[in-house]
């Protein structure tokens, strides 16, 4: 199990280990509480893969590989467009 709370200012890694940035947030299915989105403070160096929004990069829960001390995506998921 995994709380939101440790979410939080997490690093976000692509699988190949490219920096995509910070967690910042996570939007939510009140009516589920499925998690929809993960909304990434980008890092120093772009990530050409990634489109930003309003300054921040929102992918899908669907693409999250593995949580632990990082969060890890799924290279092949982001790079099909999700």
């Amino acid at each position: 199990m995994v709380f939101a709370k440790s979410l939080a200012k997490k690093m976000v890694l692509l699988s190949d280990g490219t920096v995509v940035g910070t967690l910042y947030n996570v939007t939510v299915d009140l009516k589920t509480g499925s998690l929809l989105d993960l909304i990434i403070k980008p890092g120093q160096n772009p990530v050409p893969e990634l489109e930003k929004q309003d300054g921040f990069y929102i992918v899908p829960f669907e693409t999250v590989k593995s949580i632990s001390d990082y969060v890890v995506l799924d290279k092949r998921k982001v790079l099909r467009g999700y």
